[in-house]
């Protein structure tokens, strides 16, 4: 059963982390950004720009599958919505356009849910495994005697374990 446990761990650890250094790194989506140049002569005419040559703007970074639609929200600029919430911003005026392109991250993605309990059968998961873990820190608790156990430094570990995060809790913002 430890081995079982011991792999819930990592994957908690790792999804864990990932949550702690979420202002660091972006585990749910990887986010990548082009420029793209018009080929044609600029400035450009709203009336060139029909869906065949926006698609032919994204089909060089993979990104013409997932196409929407694109508008003209001024004389100047043309926005093409794509799927998974990519989209190009496009200066008609001197032919240059951002690409910004969102692709979520399967892995990390997925370990980050886990910590938002998805469904019910994770919760009812979870909540057995908590309760294994908690059986297991007991049974490891009094497992010790003498100096190093409980009532030694086993006792000042447990105190100082259960403290610190409390102190974080309360004193801590």
């Amino acid at each position: 059963m430890s081995y079982f446990f011991s792999g819930v761990i990592l994957v908690y650890a790792v999804s864990g982390f990932l949550l702690n250094h979420k202002n660091d790194f972006n585990a749910e989506y990887s986010i990548k950004q082009y420029e793209i140049k018009y080929d044609g002569s600029v400035p450009i005419a709203q009336t060139e720009l029909n869906k065949e040559k926006v698609l032919q703007l994204l089909e060089p970074y993979d990104e013409a599958k997932n196409y929407t639609q694109h508008y003209f929200p001024d004389s100047l600029s043309m926005k093409v919505f794509l799927k998974g919430g990519s989209s190009l911003e496009m200066n008609l005026s001197t032919g240059i356009g951002l690409l910004e392109s969102i692709k979520k991250r399967p892995l990390f993605s997925g370990l980050n849910r886990l910590h938002y309990n998805p469904n019910k059968w994770w919760t009812l998961f979870s909540d057995i495994f908590l309760l294994g873990m908690v059986v297991l820190t007991f049974t490891g608790i009094f497992m010790l005697k003498g100096k190093r156990g409980l009532r030694g430094r086993g006792g000042i570990e447990l105190l100082i374990g259960i403290l610190i995060p409390l102190l974080f809790m309360f004193i801590i913002k």
